[in-house]
């Protein structure tokens, strides 16, 4: 008897398994249970009824074309996929390549149905959009009131553009009477004059976003006067207002930005280029002031009254200098004069009058021998304050001859 290991019976099953022609692609219905998202992207799940569970896994590479929803517990779905066997543990298992919930092939056909039907009409025409407009004053908004697209429409305006505003009607974005309250949202806004309209809601599954496939609104939609743009769900997300709107944005957030222009960044900018434009404003007039004192102090230099000023202090100020030196010089030479005058007084004869001297003449020629006198000469003697004329009686004294 052959024996086998645990490894080869495991694949001669998995073997088994994959080649036959039901297993190799099928679809099963069940309800989602043990649903866990592994780092790694993969999810691990259950399938069961009342009969009984299936192991199942969907790897990451399947789950951005095969699933549009998020996956928990409790749900009733449609996984298509094969069956498989994993060979360390012995078991086999779903290998889901895409998880659909229950009831939503029919909604699909339906949005397949509406779409080509509207569309045949002439709803989705391009050419019949109308222009959003650039700056608007008035945004009219359809969607819940509690929702969380709102909040963030209202988060984004004060942001963007706090001057335009805001009006929004409450309306049921989901389930039994949210297409009517939408329609009518649409028609109150419209007839308000508003500038743009934003319709729109968070993410969710089909069924979720179903009222924004109901016929009624994308009529409405295609029939207002006023620009709208649908903002409905997630990037991902595409429902027949999209088609309709005259403008469609990935989600709520998105149709509030290309509502609202960013006129607070604008706003922004402008105060930057201000400050930026009065800086430089000082800086030139600093600059162009420090140029203009330069010239001026230059003119100043150069203008000929200076220029004379300053010639004419020269002048005063050599005639200043010349005038003190004259004085210097004559008070020199004054004092010179005055020691000579007293040295030459010292030597004139008639200085020597003042010490009872006498001076003789005869016949006005001085007298300086005595053989010059005979008596009875007349002479002439000159002292210190006069002169004597007289007659002379008697001569004494040697002759120099």
């Amino acid at each position: 008897m052959k024996i086998y290991s645990v490894g080869q019976i495991n694949n001669y099953i998995k073997n088994i398994i994959t080649q036959d022609y039901v297993l190799k692609s099928l679809t099963i219905k069940g309800e989602v249970s043990n649903c866990k998202y592994h780092s790694l992207g993969h999810i691990y799940f259950s399938l069961k009824d009342e009969t009984g569970t299936i192991p199942a896994v969907m790897f990451k590479g399947n789950i951005a074309k095969g699933l549009s929803f998020k996956m928990e517990d409790g749900q009733k779905v449609l996984v298509t996929g094969s069956i498989g066997v994993y060979e360390r543990d012995g078991k086999y298992q779903l290998y889901a390549s895409s998880v659909k919930l229950e009831g939503v092939g029919d909604l699909h056909a339906e949005f397949e149905r509406l779409k080509y039907k509207l569309n045949e009409e002439g709803l989705f025409d391009p050419d019949l959009k109308k222009p959003i407009p650039k700056f608007p004053k008035k945004v009219g908004i359809v969607t819940a009131k509690t929702g969380a697209a709102i909040q963030d429409i209202l988060n984004i305006a004060r942001r963007r553009n706090p001057y335009v505003e805001l009006f929004l009607y409450s309306a049921k974005v989901q389930g039994e009477g949210a297409a009517d309250t939408i329609v009518q949202g649409i028609k109150k806004l419209d007839a308000m004059g508003m500038d743009t309209i934003i319709v729109g809601r968070g993410g969710g599954s089909i069924e979720d976003l179903w009222a924004f496939n109901e016929e009624k609104v994308v009529r409405a939609i295609y029939e207002a006067k006023t620009p709208i743009i649908s903002g409905v769900g997630h990037e991902i997300d595409i429902t027949l207002s999209d088609y309709a709107a005259d403008l469609r944005a990935p989600t709520p957030s998105a149709a509030c930005e290309l509502a609202l222009p960013d006129v607070m960044t604008t706003v922004n900018q402008i105060k930057g280029y201000k400050g930026s434009l009065d800086n430089l404003m000082r800086s030139k007039l600093s600059m162009y002031k420090l140029k203009l004192e330069k010239q001026q102090e230059m003119l100043l230099r150069l203008n000929p009254k200076t220029k004379l000023d300053n010639q004419n202090q020269y002048l005063s100020e050599l005639y200043d200098r010349l005038k003190k030196t004259m004085e210097d010089k004559f008070n020199r030479y004054k004092h010179r004069y005055e020691l000579l005058s007293v040295r030459l007084n010292g030597l004139s004869p008639t200085a020597k009058l003042i010490g009872g001297f006498g001076y003789i003449e005869k016949k006005g020629r001085p007298v300086s021998d005595v053989s010059k006198i005979k008596e009875n000469d007349e002479i002439d003697i000159t002292i210190n304050n006069g002169r004597i004329s007289t007659v002379v009686k008697k001569v004494e004294g040697d002759s120099d001859e």
